[in-house]
């Protein structure tokens, strides 16, 4: 990452502001950061004893969850194309 560029974005989960550094648009910085804390909120509505911690947990989890899913879904499309191009 030394020789990317380095964007910056200030940016606010669940109350509180963040500055964010990455090669990444601050725009998509901030649609992150976004999705992260409609997720915290999400999960606080069903859970409102959660503190702050726990419930950073959680929407970590659930995210990661996410990711695992999209990605077994990313494998099997692309065994079946290998299968239609072979």
């Amino acid at each position: 990452m030394a020789d990317q560029q380095k964007n910056r974005a200030s940016v606010e989960i669940y109350g509180h502001t963040y500055k964010i550094v990455g090669p990444e648009s601050p725009g998509h910085m901030r649609l992150v950061a976004s999705m992260v804390d409609d997720k915290m909120r999400e999960i606080y509505a069903v859970n409102p004893s959660l503190d702050s911690s726990k419930l950073a947990v959680l929407t970590a989890v659930n995210a990661v969850h996410d990711y695992l899913k999209l990605k077994d879904q990313v494998e099997q499309l692309e065994n079946e194309l290998k299968k239609l191009k072979g």
